[in-house]
């Protein structure tokens, strides 16, 4: 009898890559064929990086399709990008699956798409194929992308672009969830209007495709987001995903990690660096990027900073004068890290983070008290989550032309590293979250369940052709 044959389309961005490379890896080793479909672009990133193609025992292709934009265009204009993606990648992709369905002992049995791909999940339907969503996010996020309907019922949202409509005003989806700020919605956390815009029509995509589903599963444990996944049960917990679950590398970066600064770790005294890293799209202005250098240098702590290419909007990122001297060996500043790696090292005290949630699990995993520094979308919703719900973490306040000065960087880590209510609360949270994907816990449980879903799926599909 043929594999069960899955093919896994993520949305075009790092933070999205990830999350479901790990969910493919299980499924791989659980004996499923899985054909992993990237845009062009994303496609040559991970495969240029580290990527063991030939440690999946046959089990896993990578491939892409265009996304309808020219090699050179940029990518960072999501409204370009959504809209070309939308125009280009439906009918390549049922081209791609026509062309896999031809070898009739390995057609394709099931689709798994990003939450944000859900034109994917049209094409499964279209095709009689057998489809799921994934949602790579918080559920809490996901809870305020499906009541978009409701805010807009209730005055509190434009209906055509899902702007607020008062700025002050704070949103309950409800009584037991935390609020959000109108303006911190993750879809309105866009500089540009036409960005907004664009991320708004994605929404209500997903919401759309969100009745063709069987199953939306989520990178999330009902441990870290108790109230939302009691209101939203059709919601179905498989996380954290992350390599430390089981035993390997994680896979889908699109910069080569320099491995080096874990050396340089191991030479640092038990609970004494700070973990500095924002993801893979926060830009700062060179003000603000030499204050927390400053701040930095100021704390007079060892620490670990992540300083990718294109991170200040200027066209190249330049430190304080005499500032790599100063800080000499007790500053590490490398392009890209192995942020899992890092995190899991008993050198690191903290770590000062953008707040994606890709970033926050891992920090949660592994007991880490936050500082937190968001910039757009769902960061918002999951810095109030580290601050108000868990207790883990504290914020920065800016000061005059929206800059956090260096003395505000120093003081908040003298403030979180000197209370060890911060990291007793982060350790207690680790062990609930991590007692989820252990055997018997409800993460554990649904994967599973999900995976005995895909096979039978495969059964019925083999039954049906013959």
């Amino acid at each position: 009898m043929a594999k069960p044959h899955v093919v896994v389309i993520p949305y075009p961005a790092q933070g999205h890559v990830i999350p479901i490379m790990e969910l493919a890896q299980r499924l791989v080793k659980q004996g499923i064929k899985v054909t992993f479909v990237n845009t062009d672009v994303t496609h040559k990133l991970v495969t240029s990086n580290s990527f063991d193609k030939n440690g999946f025992g046959g089990l896993m292709q990578m491939v892409s399709i265009p996304d309808g934009l020219e090699p050179w265009e940029d990518r960072t204009d999501l409204c370009k990008l959504s809209k070309s993606i939308l125009r280009t990648m439906p009918h390549k992709l049922e081209e791609l699956i026509e062309t896999i369905n031809e070898d009739t002992s390995s057609k394709v049995t099931c689709i798994i798409a990003d939450g944000f791909m859900g034109w994917a999940i049209r094409v499964a339907k279209k095709m009689g194929i057998s489809r799921a969503a994934f949602w790579p996010a918080s559920v809490c996020t996901l809870a305020s992308v499906i009541s978009y309907q409701k805010l807009i019922d209730d005055g509190i949202i434009n209906e055509s672009v899902g702007m607020p409509l008062n700025n002050d005003q704070m949103i309950r989806l409800s009584e037991t969830m935390p609020p959000i700020k109108s303006t911190d919605l993750s879809w309105a956390r866009f500089e540009e209007f036409s960005t907004v815009e664009a991320i708004f029509q994605v929404v209500k995509e997903t919401v759309e495709v969100s009745r063709l589903t069987k199953w939306f599963i989520c990178n999330s444990t009902p441990e870290l987001e108790p109230a939302t996944f009691s209101l939203y049960p059709q919601m179905s917990p498989i996380g954290p995903l992350l390599a430390s679950n089981r035993i390997g590398d994680q896979a889908g970066h699109f910069w080569k990690e320099d491995s080096t600064c874990l050396k340089w770790l191991d030479q640092q005294p038990t609970c004494s660096v700070i973990y500095i890293a924002f993801g893979s799209f926060t830009i700062f202005n060179q003000t603000q990027f030499e204050e927390l250098a400053l701040g930095l240098e100021l704390s007079n702590i060892p620490f670990l900073w992540v300083v990718r290419p294109g991170m200040t909007k200027e066209t190249t990122t330049a430190f304080p004068d005499g500032y790599v001297e100063r800080v000499g060996s007790r500053g590490r500043i490398v392009s890209w890290a192995p942020q899992q790696k890092v995190l899991t090292h008993p050198s690191v005290a903290c770590f000062v983070s953008h707040c994606g949630w890709n970033s926050t699990l891992e920090g949660v995993t592994n007991g880490l008290p936050f500082l937190c520094w968001p910039y757009f979308a769902d960061q918002f919703h999951n810095e109030t989550y580290i601050r108000h719900n868990w207790k883990t973490g504290l914020g920065f306040n800016k000061g005059e032309r929206g800059i956090i000065t260096r003395g505000e960087i120093k003081s908040k880590v003298e403030q979180l590293l000197g209370d060890i209510t911060f990291r007793v609360k982060a350790m207690d949270t680790k062990e609930k979250v991590t007692s989820s994907i252990r055997k018997g816990g409800s993460s554990h449980k649904n994967i599973s369940n999900f995976i005995e879903w895909i096979q039978e799926q495969s059964k019925y599909a083999q039954e049906y052709s013959t």
